[in-house]
């Protein structure tokens, strides 16, 4: 120990101490530069993606298989109470019996009450998807552009997201996640900006946002693929199709997307309330090939708000949300369905408010 204080006390020679502090630096000038793409991306890699889903294991009785769900609400005007701006949580099991390919449900008695300040002129908390994404799980404000994360029955925002190529200040109005890969696809209505009686505004919700696990935002213009889509069914503009949920299928290599409406002529808040869709587009991942599926028959009323694979199914059966906005009357429906079509629930009513998000958590 004597020893090591005196050389401790012994003075480096004057070159040493200078290039000590050169090599120093070097590496500070090193660490802090700018990075190329091919070092970013080899960092991207590094990151550990959390692939669990559902995030809560699901319960297996022989032919019974309970997964743990919820669907949240979007309120819309009705979101503000008091001075804070709330958003409902309802949670439940659905239940899949795998030899008679039966689905029900049990909800929990009363939903989670989700509260925040955050708000654009007076309105906020329209949340109008789930998602898990890495392990966690979020919902997107359609009023505000705030990507939150769900944790531990509270929100907590993440991302802000701003419209069209992202270059405006005015927020994203988020529709549907898809997560696709190690990123998440957040789009909105895929249909021009209009008027209230379909005069061309701008092409904002035509695009789409890919966001990465550290929260990077690209903005990518999916015009073109939301033409194709609508084309894929003989609608042109003027005639419109809105979008509120899609999916990526890892096992397929397909987009999925069930349209909340669609119609041929041009758009007009009134008339729109009946322009409710009962088909599934499907199209591989350049939109080159588009093939289109009727389910069941048509209630114009009710459109698609939501919808997921049912887990360990291959990806062949969907779990989805209808909303219903028609007068003034509102509510929520869930159904299940094969990708071929076939209805293995019937529109079943959830309740009397706008869910408009579904996922199994």
């Amino acid at each position: 120990m004597r020893l090591l204080a005196k050389c401790a006390k012994i003075p480096l020679p004057s070159k040493t101490r200078h290039l000590l502090i050169a090599i120093s630096v070097l590496y500070l000038i090193y660490c802090f530069r700018p990075k190329s793409s091919h070092e970013r991306s080899e960092c991207r890699e590094q990151y550990h993606y959390n692939r669990t889903y559902p995030l809560t294991p699901p319960l297996v009785f022989g032919n019974q298989v309970k997964y743990r769900v919820a669907v949240i609400s979007d309120l819309d005007r009705d979101s503000k109470q008091g001075n804070v701006w709330v958003s409902r949580l309802l949670r439940g099991f659905l239940i899949y019996y795998k030899n008679e390919k039966f689905i029900r449900f049990e909800w929990d008695s009363k939903p989670l009450l989700l509260q925040s300040k955050l708000t654009l002129n007076g309105r906020g908390m329209e949340l109008s998807e789930l998602a898990v994404f890495n392990g966690r799980l979020y919902s997107c404000d359609d009023r505000t552009g705030i990507v939150y994360e769900l944790r531990n029955d509270m929100l907590i925002p993440w991302v802000i997201l701003t419209d069209g190529n992202g270059s405006t200040s005015k927020e994203f109005k988020c529709e549907w996640i898809a997560i696709k890969g190690q990123n998440m696809y957040v789009g909105s209505l895929g249909k021009e900006w209009t008027s209230v009686t379909g005069e061309l505004e701008n092409y904002n919700p035509q695009w789409v946002k890919v966001i990465s696990v550290t929260g990077e935002v690209k903005h990518i213009d999916w015009r073109e693929n939301y033409l194709a889509l609508r084309s894929s069914v003989g609608i042109y503009y003027p005639g419109y199709m809105i979008h509120e949920s899609a999916a990526w299928s890892n096992i397929a290599r397909k987009w999925f997307f069930l349209p909340r409406r669609a119609s041929h002529s041009a758009y007009n808040e009134i008339d729109d309330e009946t322009k409710g869709t009962n088909v599934l587009l499907t199209a591989d991942e350049s939109f080159s090939l588009i093939e289109s599926t009727q389910i069941g028959s048509v209630i114009s009323s009710r459109g698609f708000s939501s919808f997921k694979f049912l887990p360990n199914s291959d990806d062949k059966i969907i779990i989805a949300i209808k909303s219903e906005e028609y007068r003034g009357e509102i509510a929520s429906y869930i159904t299940a369905f094969t990708v071929d079509g076939e209805v293995l629930l019937d529109e079943q009513k959830i309740d009397q408010i706008k869910y408009e998000g579904f996922e199994f958590i």
